[in-house]
This record gives C-alpha cells, structure tokens and sequence, in this order.
C-alpha cells in the first residue's frame, strides 16, 4: 500500500490562498501535459520497434499489413491464447526443450522469441540426433539467420521424412517471421519422433486469422488449425505393459530378462560368427535384426535387400522396417515398437521386440 507524502509545513498567511490555488492547478496542468506527451512518445516508439519487425505479431491490425496483391498473412487470433490446452502445450514443449538443453545452460522463455533465428534449434537438433551441424555458432544478419535456419531444418526434414509429403507445416520464413503455430508443429512433430517422457495435451488446435489482399482491398477469413490429435503410441498415450513395469519397478528382474535375450540372440548369431555383447546399442541399426530372422527361419537374405553398413538414419530405419516385415511374413505379429524407436537406441522398444521372437523360437535354444 502506498505511503502519503508528509506536506511540508508551511506558515499561515504567507502567501494569498487563491494566487495559490490557481499556481498549484496551472503547475499540475503543465505536468499532467508533459506526461502525457512522454506517454505517447513510449508508445509510439514501442510500436515502432516490435510491429515492423514481427507482421505476424497477434497485435498488429490487419489494416497495417503492407501485401503485394495476392499475398496472404496469418496470424494467431488473440483468444486462442486463453485456451488452457493451447497455453498447457506450449508450456509443456518449453519444459521439454529445456530439459534437453539443460547441460549447456540454455534456457527458453517464449517459443517464438528464443527459436526463430535457429540457433536453439541447432542446438536442440545436435542434441536430438548427436550429428554435428557445420554452421557459424552466432549470426546476427537476417540474411545469415535465415541460411542457418535453412540448414537446420532441412536436417529435421530428413530426419522426420516430411520430404515426402507434399505439405509442410513449417518453413523458414514462416519460423523467422516468428509465427508461434509452425514453430509448434516442428516441435510437436520432433516430440513425437524422439518420443520424449512427456505427455502431449490432445486435440489442441487455435484459430487462424488469415488476411489477403485481392484487387487492392484486405479480406480476412479465420481457420482452425490443429496443431496436435489424439495419440496412442509410446511416448505419449499407450497401454502399459510388462516391460512398463519392469522399468519402474523391477529393475533388477530387468537385468535378468536383458541377460536372457542377450543369450538367446547369441545361441543363433554365433553360427555366423557374430555376437551381442550391448543389447541397448547393437541392434539400432536393424543389420543383426534382418541376420536373427534369417537364422531362426532358416532362409538366406540377399545382400541388395538391405543396408549392410547403414550410413545415416534414413537406411537404419529401411532396414529396421524390413525387420518388421520379414516378422510380418513369417507369421508374428508387427511389433508395436517403431523402426525410428529402435534406431533412436529405445531399450524399452528394442526388448520387446526381442521378447517378441524369443517366445516364438526359444524352442530352439
């Protein structure tokens, strides 16, 4: 609460009460102008720095846009930020990248402010994939931002396969721009390909108002986008299962089960003269997965068929998927694990699917 300034004593009768009166109100009028003169001057310095830079920005009035004709922008309408989903999903990506990034002291207050120059993002890439990116540590220039940006994602692009698809959510000009939704659909797309322990909110999606300029006059039209649906495999929302509870619970009965299956592998791959000695590492890049299904069904898998010495993600998961498929030919069930879980070294994944063959052929030991 606010303290009221003692009055100065002063002497009765020193000065005529109504000159006084009209000083004091004449001084009050000249201060409360100047006040509010600097006011508007804050205000529209305010304005000058953040509209110019950030078209995109929520409080920017579609009327300010300057677009050629044609051209379309887009923004988060205002609301959609009061949508406790909306507002939970962006909190829990923060956490998510900052835990990431925790051991080289990198901390993300606001998505759209900290990654739209791709300097996070590279970092959260070379963290993710454990690649180095060969590009200036700091850029300052637009132009440097926006190169760096496009190295950066053009890695995530094929890493995710969204090379394959013919729409993208996200692109450098839209991330740069500082458009918070493609940020949120990059991140949301890595969440759910690293599979991370986090729990993504379900059905989260924000109105976008979009403005174009036909014929010299602004339209605007406002969109639903969805930025997550409902999920059911591991890393978001999945049915526990033994292995669940080994890992939480039972982490000396895990031993005893990696130990079975490092066995049970080792009883057919000596025959060819390999061996497993890591169980978590030696079965990423799905070369001794193609060779145990060979061994145990008893047929020989050509060589052109596979990726014998994989060179990068992309051929770990064909050869991980062929697995699948061989599983699949052969009478077994696909295993709920996916190809990218195995190659990103998921334990969890990678031992149900080797519990998967093991009740099948552990006759054969």
């Amino acid at each position: 609460m606010a303290t009221v300034r003692p009055k100065s004593p002063r002497t009765v009768g020193a000065k005529n009460d109504k000159e006084e009166s009209i000083w004091d109100k004449l001084g009050t009028l000249g201060r409360k102008k100047r006040i509010k003169e600097v006011q508007e001057v804050q205000a529209e310095g305010k304005y000058a720095i953040d509209s110019p830079g950030n078209p995109l920005n929520p409080v920017t009035p579609p009327e300010e846009y300057d677009l050629e004709d044609r051209e379309e922008r887009c923004m988060v309408e205002p609301r959609s930020y009061e949508d406790p989903k909306f507002r939970e999903l962006i909190q829990v990506l923060i956490d998510w990248v900052n835990d990431e990034l925790a051991s080289q002291r990198i901390i993300v207050q606001e998505l759209s402010e900290d990654l739209y120059d791709g300097q996070v993002l590279q970092k959260l890439l070379e963290k993710l994939t454990n690649d180095k990116l060969d590009v200036p540590e700091v850029t300052q220039s637009e132009e440097g931002q926006k190169q760096k940006l496009s190295v950066v994602l053009a890695h995530f692009n094929q890493v995710l396969g969204v090379q394959r698809l013919e729409h993208r959510k996200w692109s450098v000009e839209a991330i740069h721009s500082k458009n918070i939704v493609p940020i949120l659909h990059l991140l949301v797309a890595l969440a759910r390909h690293f599979r991370p322990p986090v729990r993504l909110p379900e059905h989260v999606s924000v109105s976008m108002v979009v403005v174009q300029k036909v014929g010299g006059q602004l339209t605007h039209r406002v969109v639903k986008e969805i930025i997550t649906a409902a999920y059911d495999d591991v890393g978001m929302r999945c049915e526990r299962d033994a292995f669940d509870t080994l890992f939480d619970h039972a982490p000396d009965k895990l031993q005893v089960v990696k130990k079975s299956l490092v066995t049970f592998v080792n009883k057919h791959l000596n025959k060819i003269n390999l061996e497993v000695s890591d169980i978590e590492t030696q079965f990423h890049d799905g070369v001794y997965l193609i060779m145990l299904m060979g061994l145990l069904e008893g047929f020989f898998v050509p060589l052109y068929s596979f990726h014998a010495t994989p060179k990068d993600f992309e051929q770990k998961v064909h050869n991980v998927s062929f697995a699948f498929e061989l599983m699949e030919e052969v009478g077994l069930k696909r295993p709920k694990a996916r190809p990218e879980d195995v190659v990103n070294y998921d334990l969890k994944s990678t031992l149900r699917v080797l519990y998967n063959l093991f009740t099948k052929y552990k006759s054969l030991l």
